[in-house]
């Protein structure tokens, strides 16, 4: 789910350099709700997209602490 979630955020990157239409924030957020979490902040550092947005930042980390939470409550349990 990684390689598709950065996959997206680059599309969605190029489709706003040329002003075309973008991939909603909602999208991007549910890629990232189903494991694409990781694909997400790599794709937010490399290419530099969605990197200065605070409230999309939040959003991504909680999503990922929740992500972590759960496997490590799946290993130690």
């Amino acid at each position: 789910m990684g390689p598709l979630t950065f996959a997206a955020f680059w599309l969605d990157k190029r489709r706003a350099a040329r002003a075309e239409r973008r991939i909603p924030e909602r999208t991007l957020h549910t890629l990232e709700l189903f494991g694409g979490w990781a694909g997400a902040i790599a794709a937010m550092l490399l290419v530099r997209h969605k990197n200065r947005k605070v409230s999309y930042w939040f959003i991504t980390a909680l999503i990922a602490a929740a992500h972590v939470a759960g496997a490590l409550w799946l290993l130690l349990r």
